[in-house]
């Protein structure tokens, strides 16, 4: 089954309430934090993500863009994280296995990010440990961007080694996702769409979700 997260990167944040509303048919609500050194780019944190949670049900899916994200792994899924996913990039091995560690005994589902530089063998000493894989297939930090086509094979590769090692864990991408790029990644083994301006441009966002559900 193929489930959608609408990001609310691309959501209006003069009436976000009313735009989580709107994308609440979704699978999960993506949640973007971003640090200005990890990505170049400054975004929202734990005050707002403590008010989203107070106002939806949904699945929140958290996406640390950060710098040593283990100093606040916990604190987000406390705060309201059902998931929430770093970058393997951003932390030491040791860090990395506490921080998946911590989540679980927490009772949230926990991931690993990877830039489109960074190899897919670099998440191979973790797999036994992860709920979630995000691929991203635009450079981390910014809406918007055109999605990167090479990052299909890593996204087929790691749905391989998934198959063969028969691990449990959901391949999710983000970057650049609209009907035809969404419908590549499912091909090549992707089941998680994140996506932001293509949900959050559309008049009927609970269409999009559908389309994009059934590519």
């Amino acid at each position: 089954m193929i489930k959608v997260a609408p990001s609310i990167l691309s959501a209006d944040y003069t009436k976000l309430g009313e735009e989580i509303k709107s994308v609440s048919g979704a699978d999960y609500l993506h949640f973007d934090v971003m640090d200005g050194v990890f990505v170049p780019n400054i975004s929202i944190g734990l005050p707002v993500l403590e008010s989203v949670r107070k106002i939806t049900e949904m699945t929140l899916d958290v996406h640390l863009m950060i710098t040593e994200p283990f100093r606040f792994t916990a604190r987000f899924a406390e705060t309201g994280a059902d998931i929430v996913v770093f970058h393997v990039e951003a932390e030491t091995p040791e860090n990395i296995n506490k921080a998946l560690d911590e989540l679980h005994g927490l009772g949230k589902k926990a991931g690993l990010s990877v830039k489109p530089n960074t190899p897919a063998d670099a998440l191979i000493p973790y797999m036994d440990k992860l709920d979630m894989i995000l691929v991203m297939t635009v450079e981390p930090g910014f809406g918007g961007q055109k999605f990167i086509p090479e990052m299909l094979p890593k996204i087929s590769n790691l749905r391989e080694y998934i198959k063969n090692q028969d691990l449990k864990c959901d391949i999710e991408v983000d970057g650049g996702i609209n009907l035809e790029t969404a419908k590549l990644c499912v091909n090549a083994g992707a089941n998680v769409l994140v996506a932001g301006s293509d949900i959050f441009k559309k008049a009927d966002r609970a269409a999009r979700i559908a389309e994009l559900r059934a590519v």
